[in-house]
């Protein structure tokens, strides 16, 4: 077992980015999921704001055109292996602004995060259920730990 896995198979770093949207995810995320009620640091999971210490990527929001390169790069500096989980109906297939613009490839827009960069786990709602957050997430790491 390396180093890397140990580590990982020993505490997940989240990192959260919103790309867009009304941030009622995000606040479902950070408020609900790190507070005493769900408090995934006890299961030594802890949201970081470094992509380079970062396990797991969990996007919310459409991306929008202002946001697509930034996401792109913060992707590019987790290292490997990594999981991006798309959180919500918008970072799933575009949710309520999909319906605004019509067209999801609008001026605006440029789509759901799987049109983005490679997702892992898609969790919808709207807001997103803290639950079905931590059960995506979880879902995903054996690919993170090598079993996959």
């Amino acid at each position: 077992m390396s180093l890397k896995t140990h580590s990982r198979s020993k505490a997940i770093h989240v990192m959260l980015v919103y790309t867009g949207g009304c941030n009622g995810c995000d606040i479902e995320i950070v408020n609900s999921i790190l507070s005493p009620k769900f408090d995934a640091e006890q299961y030594s999971v802890f949201l970081t704001w470094n992509p380079r210490e970062a396990d797991v990527l969990v996007v919310t929001g459409p991306v929008t055109n202002q946001n697509r390169q930034p996401l792109e790069d913060i992707y590019n500096a987790i290292p490997n292996p990594k999981l991006v989980v798309a959180a919500g109906a918008c970072a799933c297939m575009g949710g309520v602004y999909k319906n605004c613009y019509g067209d999801i490839q609008s001026e605006e827009i440029e789509g759901p995060v799987e049109n983005i960069i490679p997702v892992d786990a898609k969790v919808p709602g709207c807001a997103v259920r803290p639950q079905d957050v931590l059960s995506g997430v979880v879902a995903s790491l054996p690919k993170l730990l090598g079993a996959d």
